[in-house]
């Protein structure tokens, strides 16, 4: 089992910046995505890292906006987000996949999944 909170969300204004954590216990984490999910609508794929941090991937609205890294000696991922957007506001979740890669973007290709943090942008 591994246990994945998140933490860093809150209110913020267009434009801004939030920075996202996620710490992870108990066994080890391989791959890690970051999700999100907006009210009405279904759980989207934004960011995920590979168990080096050697590779990124994005999900095209957040390129150059977004930046994904962990820190294995923490047990954490993080998910930098600048310039923030209204149509960013929803609940993020980071998720570890055990066979995936940093290319998972589905989520049923991911494990375990944290509880959730919500970000809203507001114009």
């Amino acid at each position: 089992q591994v246990q994945l909170v998140e933490s860093g969300g809150g209110l913020v204004q267009t434009g801004g910046s939030l920075r996202l954590s996620c710490a992870a216990s108990g066994r080890s984490w391989y791959a890690v995505g970051w999700f999100r999910q907006a009210p009405g609508t279904e759980r989207e794929f934004v960011a995920a890292i590979s168990w080096s941090g050697a590779y990124t991937y994005y999900t095209e609205s957040v390129k150059g906006r977004f930046t994904i890294s962990r820190d294995n000696a923490k047990n954490t991922v993080n998910l930098q987000m600048n310039r923030l957007k209204p149509e960013d506001t929803a609940v993020y979740y980071c998720a570890s996949t055990t066979y995936g890669s940093s290319r998972s973007v589905q989520t049923h290709e991911y494990d375990y999944w944290g509880q959730g943090t919500q970000v809203t942008v507001s114009s």
